[in-house]
């Protein structure tokens, strides 16, 4: 009798397909020197503008393919993040302009607002919102550390409607390996996941141009 090795659960399939993207973002320049306290509250308000942008056009994206067969698990209302986001960019720019989108997260936005398909949606929330429930979190911390923001202008990264993130987390990855997919489906999975972080990393690289170390 012959044995079939099964298939990998999508969500392994994704950190394993993404772990070399997904370090390479976390290490571009930008990252590292806004986590060490090397920057200034503009560069990271120019960053809430870069999310703000993205965020609108993911959660339009989530509006476009929940009524898909599956979609219900993945296309949740306590992850939604552009009114947080809106609220901090509103707070951080004060009577200021709001710093525009670079290149960059415009080539982002373009992408997002061309899928209509569930796989293309389930790889960007993947790398997006598991992001923000992890890392994000030490972004939070550091952001408060280094520059003395507040709550006020942090308020993206704190999910109020979920209570405890690590077992969040694993739900939302049970969800996406109870998705019904087929190989090619899964492939088109792994595909977008990795040009999510190749566009994530490209956004940092613009910022990284726009916004060098003050010291």
């Amino acid at each position: 009798m012959s044995l079939v090795a099964a298939a990998a659960p999508v969500s392994t399939l994704l950190r394993e397909a993404t772990a070399q993207a997904h370090e390479r973002a976390e290490n571009t320049g930008f990252v590292q020197h806004l986590m060490s306290g090397r920057l200034t509250v503009e560069a990271f308000t120019a960053l809430v503008a870069q999310h703000h942008a993205i965020y609108l056009s993911l959660e339009a994206l989530g509006a476009r393919v929940r009524d898909l067969p599956g979609a219900d698990r993945l296309v949740r209302p306590e992850l939604l993040r552009s009114p947080a986001l809106a609220r901090d960019l509103a707070h951080l720019s004060a009577d200021r302009a709001a710093p525009p989108a670079t290149a960059a997260t415009r080539a982002y936005v373009a992408r997002l607002d061309e899928l209509h398909d569930l796989p293309g949606y389930a790889a960007h929330a993947y790398t997006r919102y598991l992001g923000d429930l992890s890392g994000g979190q030490i972004v939070k911390t550091m952001m408060q550390r280094h520059y003395g923001l507040g709550e006020q202008g942090l308020s993206f990264y704190t999910f109020e409607q979920i209570e405890k993130i690590p077992p969040y987390k694993s739900g939302y990855r049970a969800a996406l390996d109870a998705l019904d997919l087929d190989e090619q489906e899964r492939a088109r999975l792994v595909e977008e996941a990795r040009a999510a972080f190749a566009f994530n990393e490209a956004v940092f690289t613009d910022l990284g141009e726009l916004y060098p170390p003050a010291h």
